[in-house]
């Protein structure tokens, strides 16, 4: 570690402060959610992924590679979703030992009312903080980040 690269204070600037807003930004809207819908920004995350999907259904594979969760939390959330009626599991005709997670009708009704006030949530504590030019640059800055990931994850 003798050849350690410190941040510099720009660097150190920046990283704080994008941690710092994130974790507030989504304190703020995952707050407003569980006030407004009673779901968790977890919940939410979850009911989008199998809302926008084919037959309102996914494998639990693909919930883990889209939401970037362990196998083992995604399994306990859903085991909670379920019980509340907001999704269920059915088995897959071509893998026995593996189960599509649909989305039911309590579901479905949960993310159309939840959807119009978290849009809501996120303008006013998001959208409306920045320029059009800022909101482009912060598109650009996360698309950036993302291929960045993609090829660390590719060298692994």
């Amino acid at each position: 570690m003798a050849n350690q690269q410190w941040l510099d204070e720009r660097e150190s600037r920046a990283w704080r402060n994008y941690i710092n807003a994130h974790a507030k930004l989504l304190a703020r809207v995952n707050r407003q959610l569980q006030l407004d819908s009673k779901l968790s920004g977890a919940d939410y995350e979850v009911l989008v992924n199998l809302s926008e999907a084919p037959d309102l259904r996914l494998r639990s594979f693909e919930l883990i590679t889209s939401m970037e969760w362990e196998k083992s939390r995604l399994s306990h959330h859903l085991t909670r979703m379920e019980q509340r009626g907001l999704i269920e599991r059915v088995d897959c005709p071509t893998d026995a030992r593996g189960a599509f997670i649909v989305l039911t009708e309590h579901g479905q009704a949960a993310i159309a009312s939840a959807a119009p006030l978290h849009v809501v949530e996120v303008r006013r504590s998001f959208i409306d903080a920045l320029s059009a030019a800022q909101l482009d640059s912060l598109g650009d800055i996360s698309a950036a980040l993302l291929d960045h990931f993609d090829r660390l994850d590719c060298r692994r």
